[in-house]
């Protein structure tokens, strides 16, 4: 059983490492962005594909750490830690959040704007106004991803503290922390990782 439980603790770890993805789907968004606002058919759906696609493996890695983690609380100190350890119980409310927020991209935003690049293709002029077009869909799917990643951040500031936990002014600290990187993330490439 002690082998089962360090491999759930890997791939729980792994897991949350792997849910970075919409930390890459920002620089993504913010990459396109340096190619000035009209739209190029082969360059946006080349984006967009990358987006649509990442949407999949994060419903991979999620389910990853969903099992992982109940393998780890079952094995460890059992399912009454979900509910009596307030980390443990923080900790999946923000996944299902994940898993929630996710969906809503995934079945509603995303479909909208592939409904729009539907009647498009390269051989076919672009309207003028298309990107404006585009732009509420990929505006909010942008925010959402903001605040994705600073849940994914969140979570892992709280899940190294699982069982012992940090002063209560790192733990906000680090959190502010994740709130203004996030928000970096959104606005800028991070050319240089943190900065």
């Amino acid at each position: 059983m002690e082998n089962i439980y360090n491999i759930a603790k890997f791939a729980h770890v792994l897991g949350f490492a792997f849910m970075s993805i919409p930390l890459f789907n920002l620089i993504v968004v913010n990459e396109r962005a340096l190619m000035g606002p009209s739209f190029n058919y082969e360059t946006d759906r080349y984006f967009e594909n990358i987006i649509k696609r990442g949407a999949v493996r994060c419903y991979v890695f999620q389910f990853t750490v969903f099992i992982s983690g109940l393998i780890i609380v079952i094995l460890g100190p059992g399912l009454h830690a979900m509910i009596n350890n307030w980390v443990l119980a923080t900790k999946t409310v923000i996944l299902f959040s994940l898993m929630g927020l996710l969906s809503y991209v995934h079945f509603y935003l995303q479909p909208k704007i592939e409904e729009l690049l539907s009647s498009l293709d390269s051989e076919k002029d672009v309207p003028e106004n298309f990107a404006l077009m585009l732009a509420p869909y990929r505006i909010k799917r942008k925010k959402l991803a903001t605040f994705c990643l600073f849940l994914v951040i969140t979570a892992i500031i709280l899940g190294l503290q699982t069982y012992i936990r940090h002063d209560p002014l790192v733990t906000i600290g680090l959190i502010l922390l994740a709130a203004i990187f996030s928000y970096r993330a959104n606005k800028s490439l991070i050319r240089f990782g943190w900065f």
